[in-house]
């Protein structure tokens, strides 16, 4: 949740454990006694604190005094957009400035998002403006809608970096042919002596050149030199430097030839030129992949709708969608997208949920279902009460997950933060012994070679290639799970995920259906099965049990009408008596069919069967003759054993964790493949049986649905929860599968460890690129094999490093989960 920004000299803190007005009077009491506080309001029902100051009190010594008289101020989690970062070493320099600010426990910043999530008590207004005196630009982050300032910008910002390519292009062209043309094609050398001249040929690379640099080149040095000035150079430092001293080269050689000593007289007007134009096409490029990065999220925004009908004094009327509010009736029309959450109250339709659950066939919709805004109807016509709104409504909390496993970071990317913090600072530094070196001891000219490597050096290096690595794969990898019912709420469950050897499962709601269904309904030769079924439905009816639940609601579902019961008897431990419309009716268990004399052997082998699948069978007499066999389950979900068979097909030990008795379990565990039961487990037993098994196997999911599964969840390595279960249990689950369809488990693991395989493969690119061309550029390969790393071949080295991490990262976008593949494999 973003706090709130505020004015200055106005603060607003939330307070925790406040339960009457005595704890308001004492919260106010204690603000107010703080110096320099004007008036301090609190309100017991939304538990926050207004205070106005009249100097800039510290935010912390407001807090201390919440907690001086006894009560909690939570900590704030404050999301900003940060503009202007270029390279890993601009993520650092942010977030050290941000950890620096009094109050802030933790700060973590997102190159790919461009965005700072940061913990703790510190104002907005000052976390911005310590982003701001770094020299970056920040602002609150704040909900988004289609076509909002993040998409926008991203758009501007691509369409800014065109402009500028077409511009460096069309002015660099002409200096790269008047001067490489002139070395490699020795007639135009002569062409252009004896047209122009030299001199004048240089004076033209210098005015193209000085345009290049002052247009569109000017980004690099209004944030590099001033970076380079507070001790934290970045990327922009590194081309600053580089191509700023090719051009002051280039400058003295053709104004003041005389500074330089022989055989040293050259310009180097195109490096500085075709280093700029080709850096500015890699930033282009960059730029285009990191929108195509963020496209899961943009599509989810994509569906939320901007208007509702919704009726106004007895007449259905467009309003924007922030006017609609709980218990609003809204009109569906066929085509309309859902606008919020609700429960349809008339109206019979299909609405395709595909866009949230992943699943593509649509749903029926009567009297009853809920909707789920941003899901689309089809051919009916439907009217629903809104039940959430706003930020809290399904898409909403969806979007919300999303964003905060995009801007999450992985563990894995510590010991990038710990490279790239000594990064560029190295690099100048490796520049500055390139250049001491080649003109100590390198061949003549020396000054013109020590240049030339020291440049190549410096544009070589490539810290946003390392920057990307990781973040442009989480956030690919996490919208790509969110397309396919997958949402992981924090980035981190996808390292973690990847680790996983054990795969444990609560069976009630999460293996099975989680309500007991008539399963089995057997019946003697001669008897109609609808007839006894309806007598049986007709008994039961006058018991309250899930077992005789299940059967009444089968009979229903057939339409079997319900006769008048009478004398009516409970017999404890074996069974019911009743009449049904004249007849006898008898239900029970075996023993009570023994002990009223009826042979049970034309059921044996039902009975055997439903044994062996864990089912206690029931039987049924009428009128003294034994009638049928019945077993009431709680059924398997149809998507369980797909999903257990993936989990072994991946190597992954599968388990149960249930309250049941020993016996169904380990039946339910024959018909899965399960590998381990762990059964008849109280809800407060679950967490010490995930410990055990951790212990035994290692790296543990666990996946639930209910609230008894809320510990569980919290205990495991990575908890994964049913979307259609209980809210407790989602807020404890790092991976939330919406559609409740089970092969969403083996799709996270697949997917956690394709992404993570994803990084490493960039992490190596970028780090190996930089470990291997950088040498190469300050000419290691020249004393044995005389060969030089021209700067314009290390700026497009560097352009294309940047690129290559993007689009490697971009192919998660095209990942389909395992089953996925094997059905298509198998047509």
């Amino acid at each position: 949740m973003n706090a709130p920004a505020t004015l200055p000299g106005q603060h607003r803190l939330a307070i925790a454990g406040m339960n009457c007005a005595s704890c308001v009077g004492h919260v106010e009491r204690a603000l107010c006694a703080v110096p320099g506080v004007i008036t301090a309001q609190v309100n017991l029902a939304t538990e926050q604190a207004e205070i106005q100051t009249d100097a800039d009190v510290d935010r912390a010594r407001l807090v201390q005094a919440v907690e001086e008289a006894g009560y909690e101020v939570p900590l704030a989690q404050v999301e900003l957009v940060i503009e202007g970062m270029t390279c890993a070493s601009c993520v650092g320099r942010v977030e050290r400035a941000l950890r620096a600010v009094p109050g802030v426990v933790s700060a973590h910043v997102n190159l790919a998002t461009e965005g700072a999530s940061i913990t703790g008590q510190a104002e907005p207004s000052r976390l911005i403006a310590a982003v701001e005196a770094v020299g970056f630009d920040a602002r609150p982050h704040r909900a988004q809608m289609p076509g909002d300032s993040a998409s926008d910008r991203r758009d501007a910002e691509a369409g800014a970096l065109r402009r500028d390519v077409i511009i460096a292009g069309a002015l660099t062209l002409p200096v790269f042919v008047l001067e490489m043309g002139a070395h490699m094609i020795p007639g135009l050398h002569h062409l252009i002596e004896d047209t122009i001249g030299m001199q004048t040929n240089w004076l033209i690379q210098f005015v193209l050149t000085s345009l290049v640099l002052a247009i569109p080149g000017l980004r690099f040095y209004v944030h590099g030199f001033p970076a380079l000035l507070r001790g934290a150079p970045d990327m922009n430092s590194l081309v600053a430097v580089g191509t700023g001293a090719a051009y002051a080269y280039s400058m003295v050689a053709t104004f003041a030839p005389g500074l330089l000593p022989a055989g040293t007289v050259n310009v180097y007007y195109e490096a500085a030129a075709v280093i700029v134009t080709l850096i500015l096409v890699g930033r282009y490029l960059e730029a285009r992949a990191k929108g195509r990065s963020s496209q899961a999220i943009q599509r989810l925004l994509g569906l939320q709708v901007r208007t509702a009908r919704v009726r106004r004094d007895g007449a259905f009327v467009d309003l924007p969608i922030d006017a609609v509010g709980l218990g609003d009736e809204i009109e569906l029309r066929p085509g309309d997208r859902v606008p919020v959450d609700g429960e349809v109250i008339d109206g019979k339709s299909y609405i395709d949920e595909s866009m949230i659950t992943g699943e593509p066939v649509p749903v029926a919709k009567t009297a009853g279902a809920e909707v789920v805004g941003g899901t689309v109807n089809q051919t009916g016509a439907l009217v629903f009460r809104a039940t959430a709104v706003g930020g809290d409504t399904m898409l909403a909390q969806i979007i919300r997950m999303v964003e905060t496993a995009q801007g999450s970071k992985l563990p894995i990317q510590a010991l990038v933060d710990r490279v790239t913090m000594w990064f560029v600072p190295a690099v100048i530094a490796v520049a500055l012994i390139t250049f001491g070196i080649w003109l100590g001891f390198g061949p003549a000219p020396a000054l013109t070679f020590a240049l030339v490597n020291a440049v190549a050096v410096l544009i070589i290096a490539c810290p946003c290639a390392m920057g990307l690595a990781t973040p442009t794969s989480i956030m690919v990898g996490t919208g790509r799970g969110a397309e396919l019912g997958v949402l992981f709420r924090k980035g981190e469950a996808l390292q973690r995920l990847r680790d996983a050897r054990i795969v444990a499962f609560d069976k009630t709601g999460t293996l099975t259906e989680g309500a007991p269904r008539l399963t089995d309904l057997k019946v003697i030769e001669g008897v109609a099965r609808d007839a006894v079924l309806a007598q049986i439905a007709a008994v039961e009816a006058k018991s309250e049990h899930p077992i005789a639940r299940a059967i009444v609601e089968a009979a229903e579902a057939k339409g079997l009408p319900r006769a008048p019961v009478t004398e009516f008897e409970s017999l404890t431990g074996f069974g019911v008596t009743a009449r049904v419309d004249g007849a006898q009716v008898e239900i029970g268990a075996d023993r009570y069919m023994v002990r009223l004399g009826h042979d049970l052997a034309p059921f044996a082998e039902t009975s055997e069967r439903l044994a062996s699948e864990g089912k206690s069978p029931l039987y049924a007499a009428v009128d003294g003759r034994l009638a049928a066999i019945i077993a009431v389950a709680d059924p398997i979900k149809d998507t369980t054993p797909a999903a257990i068979r993936a989990l072994h097909d991946m190597g992954l030990s599968v388990a149960m964790v249930t309250g049941d008795n020993a016996r169904t379990a380990h039946a339910i565990a024959r018909q899965l493949g399960i590998d381990e039961v762990v059964a008849e487990v109280l809800p407060d037993g679950k967490v010490a049986a995930v410990r055990a098994l951790r212990e035994t196997h290692g790296k543990l999911a666990f996946v639930g649905d209910g609230i008894n599964d809320a510990p569980a969840l919290a205990e495991a390595d990575v908890g994964i929860a049913i979307g259609t279960g209980t809210d407790i249990a989602i807020e404890a689950a790092d991976v939330v599968l919406i559609s409740g369809a089970l092969k969403g488990v083996p799709s996270a693991i697949a997917l956690s460890r394709a992404t993570l395989r994803n990084i490493k493969q960039n992490l190596f690119w970028a780090f190996a690129y930089n470990t291997a061309l950088i040498p190469v550029a300050a000419g290691v390969l020249w004393p044995a094999f005389g060969i030089l790393l021209s700067p314009i071949f290390a700026a497009g080295a560097m352009a294309l490093s940047s690129v290559f991490v993007l689009t490697n990262a971009l192919r998660l976008r095209g990942w389909t989960p395992p089953a996925t593949r094997d059905a298509e494999a198998r047509t």
